[in-house]
């Protein structure tokens, strides 16, 4: 059973400056939450207990968000408001969260979150979680739950969340490349970064949720740097599917995943959620037509 998870966040975010100068990216809300807090009760959802939020360094400010706070809960009991911290409450009271500092000396890339959580992981399988990705289903969990089944009913050494994206947008994302292999379905060949449609092998884009083994940090530990200086975890899952059994898994129709590493597409995040609140929804709608 997969109980760990690592969040990586401890980007810069320099695509929302200057708000988040303030704050850091992984703060800035969707509807009432903030993006992080999402991604931690997908994972509890999938039955993590256990996760670790790679940040960086000098940054308190998630860690104070995930701490009680006496003060403002006195306050939301005096004034009856007491329920809106119940979705805190319920993630400290079902997972550990464990902040881990990246080491400044480490480059810059997807791949260093997970070898500041190195010591964190051990010798487990693990999922690991970008930071700016947001998956968008109905029950918080459900598309994490069917990647991990995925891992261990093939015994994979990871497993990849894909999504189809269509030809007009792959050229942003890495393209799966697939191995036609009837014992292993969606078998990876390697994903390819940033390709132009004519060229990309699929539409299927890399969305940021991955269930790894261990073994990844042998090879981060021995890759060397892109051209651009940066140390990508696809170049290790690229490692691993030469040698080993990499997986893709797809969201269903209703699932979805959205990046909000941009303004465009945090908004964008924050309509969708805002029209599956039937809270929201209808006011949402009356202002949209005007």
């Amino acid at each position: 059973m997969i109980k760990k998870a690592i969040i990586a966040a401890a980007g810069r975010g320099t695509r929302f400056l200057p708000v988040v100068k303030g704050y850091p990216k992984e703060l800035v809300p969707i509807l009432s939450k903030p993006n992080i807090q999402y991604l931690i009760e997908e994972a509890i959802g999938a039955g993590i207990s256990d996760i670790a939020i790679i940040i960086r360094s000098g940054e308190t400010k998630i860690q104070n968000y995930f701490s009680p706070d006496e003060t403002l809960e006195k306050y939301l009991i005096e004034n009856n408001k007491i329920e809106y911290l119940d979705s805190l409450k319920s993630i400290l009271s079902k997972a550990k969260l464990t902040f881990i500092t990246q080491p400044e000396n480490l480059p810059y890339g997807t791949g260093s979150p997970l070898l500041a959580a190195k010591e964190f992981v051990g010798s487990d399988s693990f999922v690991y979680m970008y930071g700016d990705d947001l998956t968008v289903e109905p029950t918080p969990g459900q598309f994490l739950s069917k990647m991990i089944n995925t891992f261990e009913k093939y015994q994979a050494t990871e497993v990849i969340a894909v999504k189809d994206v269509g030809p007009q947008e792959i050229s942003r994302y890495g393209a799966a490349q697939y191995i036609d292999d009837p014992k292993y379905p969606n078998r990876l060949s390697a994903m390819l970064e940033k390709l132009p449609p004519d060229l990309a092998p699929s539409t299927f884009a890399q969305g940021g949720r991955f269930v790894v083994t261990s073994k990844v940090f042998a090879i981060l530990e021995q890759q060397g740097l892109s051209r651009d200086g940066e140390l990508w975890f696809s170049d290790a899952s690229n490692t691993l599917a030469k040698t080993d059994i990499v997986l893709t898994e797809s969201f269903d129709k209703d699932e979805d995943w959205m990046t909000t590493g941009d303004p465009l597409r945090w908004l964008q995040a924050n309509i969708i959620l805002a029209l599956q609140d039937p809270n929201l929804k209808n006011d949402l709608l009356r202002f949209l037509k005007k």
